[in-house]
């Protein structure tokens, strides 16, 4: 005969065998609020003769510490969170979170309504927010209720640090690269405007063509394959003397290749191509894509840890990136 599992005791019973009431008997095993040293003892030997354990999620609703980190990734609409980045990033927070035994949840939050920061402030659940793409509107509307557990990847403020890549560095080396093998007619095509994030490489492009007195060629992407392709027909039918293009992103870069292929134009013989973060299937492409390294791991497993830890950290944490020459530059 198979015998049921012992009936787990509860803080009920812990209440009543020490002949408390449950508040009195929540606040001694919490550890916070007013309680008698008399009745302290009660509920502690109560709670060492049942075998009482409080259920990890429960106290930390109960104290207000939270059971979760939120990765609130900012966009015009819900599919930003079908990036492949964002991916990348809540997997890092997952084994942060994994380590702290709380959980980990992905929401969306629309640049047009940042004021939903404020919900986040008020669930008592959420230990800590992890803030993507984050803009200077999303900055302001951060409540100080979050202030302490709210870290940004991208711009932050004094009240929230920021992580994030030197991409500008990373602009630099690429941009650098291609005018040291001889290429002087390089266009850029650049990232979403919304994005701070987008800003500094586009400045340093700017800054490096300038100071070389090469011509600025700025075309606009929006991070994707087919934003690279569209992209890349500007810059053809635009400026047909082009030598080399940068994409901020490996995704665009790939499109940028695809067209080149299919127009029959060689890469890196006519037209060298480099992009950005270095992507698994930079390696494989065809030529083999240049582009410089992006530590999102690193990133967003400092930026999970410091959300959840509460602990002090720089206003601004930005991590090096690498050029990673290959056969396309």
């Amino acid at each position: 005969m198979v015998r049921p599992a012992p009936r787990r005791a509860t803080l009920e019973d812990v209440a009543r065998i020490a002949g408390v009431s449950r508040s009195t008997a929540s606040r001694v095993i919490a550890g916070y609020g007013a309680a008698s040293e008399t009745a302290r003892d009660r509920v502690v030997a109560a709670a060492a003769r049942l075998g009482y354990a409080p259920d990890p999620a429960a106290r930390a609703l109960a104290s207000g510490t939270g059971v979760r980190l939120v990765v609130a990734v900012a966009g015009w609409a819900p599919d930003v969170l079908h990036d492949p980045y964002v991916d990348r990033v809540v997997r890092a927070a997952a084994e942060v979170c994994a380590l702290r035994e709380v959980g980990v949840s992905l929401e969306w939050l629309p640049l047009h309504a940042p004021a939903r920061l404020s919900r986040l402030a008020e669930d008592r659940g959420v230990r800590g927010v992890l803030l993507v793409n984050t803009t200077e509107p999303i900055l302001e509307a951060v409540p100080a209720a979050l202030t302490g557990r709210v870290v940004s990847i991208g711009v932050g403020s004094r009240s929230v640090p920021s992580f994030d890549v030197d991409n500008g560095g990373a602009t630099r080396s690429i941009v650098g690269h291609l005018q040291g093998s001889g290429r002087r007619r390089i266009a850029m095509i650049t990232g979403p405007e919304w994005m701070p994030c987008t800003r500094r490489p586009v400045a340093a492009y700017h800054e490096v063509m300038t100071a070389a007195g090469l011509p600025v060629r700025l075309v606009p992407g929006d991070f994707t394959a087919a934003g690279g392709q569209a992209a890349m027909l500007t810059i053809l039918r635009r400026w047909p003397d082009t030598d080399a293009v940068f994409a901020n992103s490996d995704a665009m870069a790939l499109g940028a290749l695809a067209v080149l292929r299919r127009r029959g134009i060689g890469t890196p013989g006519d037209v060298a191509v480099a992009g950005f973060d270095d992507v698994p299937f930079a390696e494989l492409s065809a030529p083999a894509l240049t582009t410089a390294s992006h530590p999102v791991e690193r990133i967003a497993t400092a930026a999970a840890a410091a959300a959840l830890d509460r602990a002090w950290v720089p206003p601004a944490t930005a991590y090096p990136s690498e050029l990673v020459l290959r056969e396309s530059a």
